[in-house]
């Protein structure tokens, strides 16, 4: 007798993407669909909250509809429904939370609350049918590189479910200095994706951004990068030299990528790592990716770039885990926007 199929639907609102989606037994993308409000707030330079949640407001029963209707199913062929409870802005996290209240209580599916993080994680498990194969999952113990715009976190991953944090951001997370790096150089946000595309052509050796070591730690610093770009910005302007964006780019991207490949690599040696697993926004980032994957000591898992951002497979996936241990949340389940990993 086969075993019964568990589909989660999956609602991610944490920041400025509304999205959502169907996935099979934690793997098997049925249906999704993403809902970006990248446009609007590139007039802002960065995400302006009370837009994000209005907008989120406006995007949130189409995007489930859609996604619903792309799959040819009705709620009769959910088995759960997950949403982010957090981290994340306040105001988003709560317009996914009350739909998937909402459609929890009209339909009696079960109700799963998903740290924004865990979900991250769970993207290296996802697939679709527009896969020409279907990709191995990562074999425990895995060392996460977590990077996005408000985390950088290196997580030695047990087995499913069970992190222990190893060190993180003391300051600006990664994807944030690329942001606010962008902005110095005159580039439009978001940042990452300005700065890789700037930097395509630049020289990465053209100057040297320190990067805060942090020794015999797994922690991470990038306030200090992001002041040596702008004290050389300063200098060059100061002198009367023509600005090098695609230099400075290049060279701010290597600085960065650097320290995180050291220490990554560093913690899967010490924690005799099967896997390196790479989460989150700047996962996307082509120099990240290629710096991993030309290194043959261990096996890295990136997930494709449609689900390096935030999307509602992530949520559906980490859903699907959580189904399993047969923990559900209550109507009463509130958002936490300040909600750590580790404290899952």
């Amino acid at each position: 007798m086969s075993q019964k199929t568990i589909r989660i639907l999956g609602i991610e609102s944490s920041c400025d993407e509304t999205a959502a989606a169907i996935v099979e037994d934690g793997r098997r993308i049925v249906s999704d669909f993403i809902s970006t409000q990248i446009d609007i707030h590139k007039q802002y330079g960065g995400v302006f909250p009370e837009v994000a949640s209005r907008q989120h407001v406006l995007a949130v029963y189409p995007v489930i509809d859609e996604v619903m209707n792309k799959a040819h199913m009705s709620y009769s062929d959910i088995d759960a429904i997950a949403v982010t409870r957090g981290p994340g802005l306040a105001g988003s996290l709560v317009v996914g939370m009350n739909a998937a209240k909402g459609l929890s209580l009209a339909t009696g599916l079960p109700l799963i609350g998903i740290n924004h993080l865990e979900g991250h994680i769970y993207s290296s498990w996802v697939y679709s049918d527009r896969d020409e194969t279907i990709p191995p999952e990562p074999e425990f113990p895995a060392i996460v590189l977590l990077v996005s715009g408000g985390h950088s976190e290196v997580i030695l991953l047990k087995d499913h479910l069970q992190y222990e944090r190893l060190g993180g951001t003391l300051d600006d997370a990664a994807g944030e200095a690329f942001d606010k790096t962008a902005r110095l150089l005159g580039l439009e946000y978001p940042g990452g994706p300005s700065i890789q595309k700037a930097g395509a052509n630049g020289d990465p050796d053209a100057y040297r951004f320190n990067v805060a070591k942090m020794p015999g730690t797994y922690d991470f610093s990038f306030s200090g990068v992001k002041t040596s770009v702008l004290r050389t910005v300063q200098k060059i302007q100061k002198d009367g030299e023509l600005l090098r964006v695609a230099d400075l780019a290049a060279s701010f991207q290597k600085s960065v990528v650097s320290i995180l490949f050291e220490k990554a690599i560093h913690a899967a040696r010490e924690y005799n790592a099967k896997n390196i697993v790479i989460a989150g926004g700047v996962s996307a980032n082509k120099c990240l990716r290629d710096t991993f994957l030309e290194q043959k000591e261990f096996k890295v898992f990136i997930p494709k770039l449609s689900y390096c951002t935030d999307n509602g497979a992530m949520i559906g996936a980490a859903g699907y885990r959580r189904f399993l241990t047969g923990k559900f949340d209550g109507l009463d389940m509130d958002v936490l926007p300040n909600w750590p990993l580790s404290r899952i």
